[in-house]
């Protein structure tokens, strides 16, 4: 979660069967843009979306990150997303299906002479839920984890994923706080997953700003009308920098101290790990 630039506040999914929508997904101001192969295309057209995908323009500067989300392990199709990844200039690739760190190992392994990074969809079967520590030191490649509701209440046979009150059911609350855990564990960025009512602003905000506040580093958009929201909820106030740019200075200034006083209130060791977080993202 270290680097000289801070992660991508908001990924876009944008199926790659439609020139279309890849080309506006690239102009809406998102961070990273993830180039679908998987569900959002139907499987007569996925020859179709590699084809579209090779012909993409060549970057420019300040344009978004690319990733592609390829089909899941195991499948012809996989193979097949394989074979064009060498054709194209990517940031790197998402996993879905994620079942545990061996299957970010196997991606590597397949991936070798790429080497490129990995972000890991890490709770959509039900025996995903029972592996989230294990991409913890399982591949280098791993760059991120974010977790996903909708796979997973079809794998579980449910009905809603919500309660009666609208909010996530007990399964999924568990799912999104194992992948924050999990990805915290395995140090790489954690990702919220989708707000699927992508004309509700107000409750997109909403969801953002607490998953950011919960430990999140970005969220997963399927519009790009939510991109603007998400990239607003994860960048830090100039109140927010103002702040944490106080802590970080007063722990330089005496670096043996335990707690220190900064603006009136009392703070310590994790305050300035969480200071250094928010001015990080500031960049």
């Amino acid at each position: 979660m270290s680097g000289s630039a801070p992660p991508p506040r908001s990924w876009l999914f944008v199926p790659a069967d439609s020139n279309k929508k890849m080309m506006k997904a690239l102009e809406c101001g998102a961070d990273a843009v993830i180039f679908d192969l998987e569900d959002s295309v139907v499987p007569a057209q996925k020859a179709m979306a590699r084809e579209l995908l090779g012909l993409l323009p060549d970057r420019r500067d300040g344009g978004p990150e690319r990733w592609v989300r390829l089909n899941p392990l195991g499948t012809d199709e996989h193979r097949d997303d394989l074979d064009l990844l060498e054709e194209l200039d990517i940031d790197g690739v998402v996993l879905p299906k994620a079942e545990c760190g061996d299957d970010v190992a196997d991606l590597a392994a397949e991936l070798a002479p790429l080497s490129l990074p990995i972000h890991a969809i890490v709770t959509e079967t039900a025996t995903s839920l029972f592996g989230l520590l294990s991409y913890r030191d399982c591949c280098s490649n791993l760059a991120a984890m974010s977790w996903g509701a909708e796979d997973l209440s079809a794998a579980l046979g449910a009905s809603s994923k919500y309660q009666a009150g609208g909010e996530l059911a007990f399964t999924y609350q568990l799912a999104r706080s194992l992948t924050l855990a999990g990805a915290i564990a395995a140090e790489v960025q954690p990702i919220d997953g989708v707000f699927a009512d992508f004309r509700d602003e107000a409750g997109l905000k909403a969801e953002a700003e607490a998953a950011r506040r919960e430990g999140f580093t970005g969220k997963l958009a399927i519009h790009p009308d939510q991109v603007a929201v998400i990239n607003a909820a994860f960048t830090p106030s100039s109140d927010d920098i103002a702040h944490a740019e106080a802590i970080v200075a007063a722990f330089e200034a005496q670096p043996d101290a335990g707690v220190l006083s900064v603006d009136g209130k009392m703070v310590d060791r994790p305050h300035l790990v969480q200071a250094r977080r928010v001015l990080e993202r500031s960049r």
